[in-house]
């Protein structure tokens, strides 16, 4: 097994690993109790503060039936003291009742002050455990969730990574310190007041515990017959979200064909499913807890009967036999209470491996160990007989080969679903190709380091994706770390720095989820001047002006030759005016990839590799 220095959790390193931790369910659990170990580890300080917590319950819940044992059998009745109690008390000879009862009101209330302090300082501690526990396993869900290609998302959708990130990672915690610790301070208060109990009746004391394996296998049979409907319960909570998720972002169709109370009946179907998948745990869960409770009734009928016979035949004293009432209440109380807890600790198992499900996902693009850094790239790429297919689909790509100089322009053309877009995400390693390769200035682009390639590349695409920020916010989202002026100059450059001056709050002007108070032009030049303040020596435009009006189209285009001078660009566009200016044209057809015209703008380098091997002659239909 391997441990990602990035992440703390432990995680097989191959996917067949993971299939054979899901091969049985004992299996699974283990693998489970691995990866909650490897979470928890860190946290050990905590863990420990904890348990100690736990563990200082046991002698206060020892103590507490003391002082009422104290008042029936040497306040009530006749018989003497105990040492203990008789050396705090002042005076030289027998104590009087009022004192005695004095005493066992002090020891009541610290008693009751010690329970307070513990309660609060495990409740505290746990709440605190939990947090940045949950804060930990949410955000390294989140960064591998990003991490994943995007054929995975496109092909599961993103409410459900959304519902595991957001939902089903809150209850992990629950079983860190839900389960052991409960566990460890359970068997010590068990075996203590076991102890104890014995010590005063061995008979009684053995009535108590019979209970206890009768309960552990209707716990165990339980939980087995339960755990599959807890993982379909959560998935169908999880699909009741997505619709709720894919409706509110498509709302302006929906409205627009006046679908809602089609959605909203799509809902209802869907959580109708959930509720009543709830409804069937909660049966269970309801039918358990009666078992419990008529098991642990009969063995608390067993103990009041022998105990009050042995009152009777003087073996123990009155007060005993409450002191060991109330142990009994204390023993079974938590096999009661685990009883109950047993469903939430189930629903968390259910979420545990929801959750590291989706971490234990491969990503398609892995970053080579010895990967070569990339301050700036010239621009000079190449395929050499690329070929892509998605998972268990058709090809896409074709043996492409291709050259393109630095700083040339390229447009490609082709019908919907040809592989237009495929081949620009290869170029930035969202995808890698099935076969062949690409080099970038020479260098097979999977040499290098994954965030430097990427950073090479600046992209607008057809539909501008702004994010719920202001306008400068989002032009600096290509930089972060860029100046008020840094960002005021690229907005000039992409022709977006009038309207914005316009706006209310100019630059600090919130634009809305996706941008939506922006007209699609006003979107689509904030979304260059992004491009331009990256700086960055590619470029890709993918159809930037399909769905806008002429003069709109007029303007983004003057500003897209400013940003194409100087980098390589890759245009993919239907309009004969975007490609205008290119030095060469591909064209996609069937996955196949071939050069359509060859224009008098190619570079010097241009044509030395048009007449060089795997250069622009060498561009074809292949077969």
């Amino acid at each position: 097994m391997s441990f990602d220095r990035e992440r703390r959790f432990w995680h097989p390193a191959k996917a067949s690993r993971r299939r054979r931790a899901k091969g049985s369910r004992p299996g699974r659990d283990r693998y489970l109790y691995r990866r909650l170990y490897a979470l928890a580890k860190p946290y050990r300080l905590h863990i420990l503060g904890l348990l100690l917590l736990g563990l200082l319950a046991s002698p206060i819940a020892l103590l507490l039936p003391i002082p009422l044992k104290i008042a029936v059998d040497n306040v009530l009745q006749d018989h003497p003291i105990p040492g203990a109690l008789d050396a705090v008390l002042p005076g030289s000879g027998a104590p009087s009742d009022g004192a005695v009862l004095g005493a066992l009101v002090v020891m009541v209330l610290l008693l009751a002050l010690a329970s307070q302090v513990q309660a609060f300082g495990t409740w505290f501690l746990q709440s605190y455990l939990s947090e940045r526990m949950t804060l930990e396993v949410q955000s390294d869900l989140f960064r591998h969730a990003q991490r994943l290609s995007l054929a995975y998302h496109d092909t599961t959708g993103t409410a459900d990574s959304v519902f595991r990130i957001q939902y089903d990672a809150r209850e992990i915690p629950n079983l860190v310190t839900g389960t052991t610790i409960p566990l460890i301070t359970g068997f010590v208060r068990v075996a203590s007041m076991l102890y104890v109990a014995a010590l005063i009746d061995w008979q009684l004391s053995l009535v108590a515990i019979i209970v206890a394996p009768l309960l552990f296998f209707m716990l165990r049979a339980y939980k087995d017959r339960t755990h599959k409907q807890y993982r379909e319960s959560k998935r169908l909570q999880s699909s009741a979200v997505s619709v709720v998720q894919e409706t509110l972002g498509a709302l302006r169709v929906v409205k627009a064909f006046g679908q809602e109370e089609r959605e909203r009946d799509r809902f209802v179907e869907h959580s109708r499913a959930s509720v009543r998948a709830r409804l069937r745990l909660v049966l269970a869960e309801a039918a358990f807890g009666s078992a419990v409770g008529m098991v642990t009734a009969a063995g608390t009928a067993a103990m009041l009967f022998l105990g009050v016979r042995h009152v009777q035949t003087g073996v123990i004293q009155l007060g005993e036999l409450l002191v060991l009432m109330a142990y009994l209440k204390a023993l079974y109380d938590p096999l009661q209470n685990m009883s109950r807890k047993v469903a939430s600790l189930q629903s968390s198992f259910a979420s545990a491996d929801r959750a590291f499900a989706l971490m234990d996902e491969l990503t398609d693009v892995e970053e080579r160990p010895e990967a070569r850094e990339l301050e700036r790239a010239r621009g000079h790429l190449t395929f050499r007989d690329v070929s892509f297919s998605y998972p268990g689909g058709r090809q896409v790509l074709e043996r492409a080969s291709f050259d393109v100089p630095p700083g040339s322009s390229v447009g490609i053309i082709g019908v919907t679903g040809a592989g237009k877009t495929t081949l620009v995400s290869l170029l930035m390693r969202f995808f890698d190709p099935t076969s062949g390769a690409i080099e970038l200035d020479g260098v097979d682009h999977r040499d290098y380091r994954l965030a430097d390639l990427r950073g090479q590349f600046a992209m607008v695409l057809q539909e501008p994706l702004l994010f719920s920020a202001s306008i400068g916010e989002n032009i600096a989202y290509a930089r972060p770390d860029a100046s008020l002026e840094e960002v005021e100059a690229a907005a000039r450059a992409a022709g977006a720095h009038d309207f914005i001056q316009r706006l209310p709050d100019g630059y600090d002007t919130v634009v809305g989820e996706r941008g939506m108070t922006l007209s699609g032009g006003e979107r689509q030049r904030v979304s260059l001047a992004r491009a331009f303040l990256k700086d960055a020596p590619i470029l890709i435009l993918d159809e930037p002006t399909s769905a806008l009006d002429a003069m709109t189209e007029g303007i983004i285009i003057d500003a897209m030759q400013r940003l194409k001078a100087g980098r390589t660009t890759f245009v993919i566009a239907h309009r004969p005016s975007l490609l205008e200016g290119c030095d060469q044209l591909l064209s996609v057809e069937s996955g196949r990839v071939e050069l359509a015209v060859t224009t008098d703008h190619t570079t010097d380098e241009g044509r030395a590799g048009a007449n060089g091997s795997g250069g622009v002659a060498d561009v074809r239909r292949t077969s």
